[in-house]
């Protein structure tokens, strides 16, 4: 038993902080009166100065803690010669689950900087996935519909493209996130062509046809023309594009020519 608990004190010791993942009012309080504490979640309920807001609902534990990690070290909360604890609710409503890692050693998460280091603004980013995933869970009327989201860089990107018919968003203000603009965006993805959205969530263009040049590209094989135009377009500028793919449902966020996550509509909470 001695030994058992000497390695339990070598897991915890000489930790710097902890990051306290999606807790509640009660865990906050008890672990926030005892330990320097980072809170990483959805939502700031508890105004805590060190927070780390989450996008989305991550299926991947890993990438839920290099998530944090990395978004406490952009806000310069820990340095990257600290230790910290992660812990996070897996099995129960209880934080039954720890992890160290030293801040030296993790790995960057490509998720935080397709939300946090874009031109466009992180709710703007949100709003969009979410749009997609609703789509991807109910469909246009009932049926499978794809949809393209190009976000940020918007009079680059339509350099890079053409019209393929009237631009119903033309002179317009309107702006992603908004829930009437929301239904336009549903009935609207039964068309071809990608949505142009600006780095503030205006609107700016839909049924536009991309046309970056496609070369040198490393997606994953299988996905097709749409697929191919979101990575090509956020190879050529400093747009984020996020698809919804009509053959699977599934969401695909790209930067920079790669893709950047694959997200199930059915398995993500809101």
């Amino acid at each position: 038993m001695d030994q058992l608990q000497d390695l339990y004190k070598e897991i915890i010791g000489n930790v710097d902080t902890t990051l306290l993942f999606n807790p509640t009012k009660v865990q906050y309080n008890k672990w926030k009166s005892s330990v320097n504490v980072i809170v990483v979640a959805i939502e700031n309920s508890f105004d805590e100065e060190q927070f780390i807001g989450l996008p989305i609902e991550f299926e991947d534990t890993s990438e839920l803690f290099r998530f944090g990690l990395t978004g406490a070290l952009n806000h310069k909360y820990i340095t990257d010669d600290e230790t910290v604890i992660c812990a996070a609710q897996l099995f129960s409503d209880s934080i039954d689950s720890f992890t160290r890692i030293d801040a030296a050693r993790s790995e960057t998460s490509k998720l935080y900087d397709f939300f946090y280091h874009s031109r466009a603004k992180q709710p703007e980013i949100k709003a969009i996935l979410e749009l997609a995933i609703e789509l991807g869970k109910s469909g246009q009327k009932g049926k499978p519909v794809g949809a393209l989201f190009a976000i940020g860089d918007a009079g680059t990107v339509m350099k890079s493209s053409r019209s393929l018919s009237y631009n119903p968003f033309d002179q317009s203000h309107v702006y992603a996130g908004d829930r009437v603009v929301s239904v336009m965006l549903k009935e609207f993805s039964r068309l071809d062509g990608a949505f142009v959205i600006s780095d503030a969530g205006k609107i700016v263009s839909a049924y536009q046809y991309l046309e970056p040049s496609i070369e040198n590209l490393d997606i994953p094989k299988g996905l097709g023309t749409r697929h191919n135009a979101a990575a090509a377009i956020t190879d050529e500028t400093d747009a984020v594009a996020i698809v919804l793919s009509e053959g699977d449902s599934r969401v695909r966020g790209f930067k920079n020519g790669n893709l950047i996550f694959n997200i199930d509509p059915n398995e993500y909470q809101s």
